[in-house]
């Protein structure tokens, strides 16, 4: 498909970049579970996990849009379907995010855990729906949905690990290690 192709370049840069931000998380949370706090794994569900979730979805996104499709249609299908998906796992992150009791998260947790990637995966819905007849904006929609997800996992994957390091770090060095009883992201 003529239109998509003009993507190929995008969508290499953006997946390469969602698959080695994934290896990285991975890289941090195994250093950061060498002195993991108590409950954390309720955390970890709420804060840690929906990140890798986004750059993979970033990374499956660039990779469903590299093939060499016949017609956008089943590529529009597939990109719907991440976003039905991805918008209805946002919803079971904010249910975990109220059911954790190790952190207590503020307007910027919302902000970057629920309401932009809620955005993100809404956004891929509609511009799934729109290429049939709007191919080229439905594009650039579904780039622009890349992207924010892409961000938001840089974002929430720093924040994990500062949160670490300046928080949960600060704390546990005064402390026995069996007294940890905080961390938003130390897994």
């Amino acid at each position: 498909m003529h239109e998509l192709a003009k993507w190929d370049g995008f969508y290499v840069i953006v997946g390469s970049a969602a698959g080695a931000l994934i290896g990285l998380q991975f890289v941090v949370m195994t250093l950061i579970a060498e002195r993991p706090a108590l409950r954390a794994g309720d955390a970890g569900a709420a804060f840690g996990t929906p990140t890798i979730v986004h750059f993979s979805a970033v990374l499956l996104l660039s990779a469903l849009l590299h093939a060499p499709w016949p017609t956008i249609t089943p590529a529009a299908v597939l990109c719907g379907l991440i976003g039905l998906g991805g918008a209805a796992y946002v919803i079971v992150v904010a249910r975990r995010m109220r059911r954790q009791d190790v952190y207590q998260p503020e307007f910027e947790d919302w902000l970057f855990h629920l309401l932009l990637p809620l955005l993100a995966y809404l956004m891929l819905v509609l511009s799934s729906s729109a290429a049939v007849f709007h191919t080229r904006g439905a594009l650039f929609g579904v780039g622009a949905t890349a992207l924010l997800l892409l961000f938001i996992g840089i974002h929430n994957a720093w924040d994990a690990v500062t949160y670490h390091v300046f928080v949960t770090r600060q704390k546990t060095s005064s402390e026995p290690r069996g007294d940890q009883t905080s961390g938003k992201d130390a897994l």
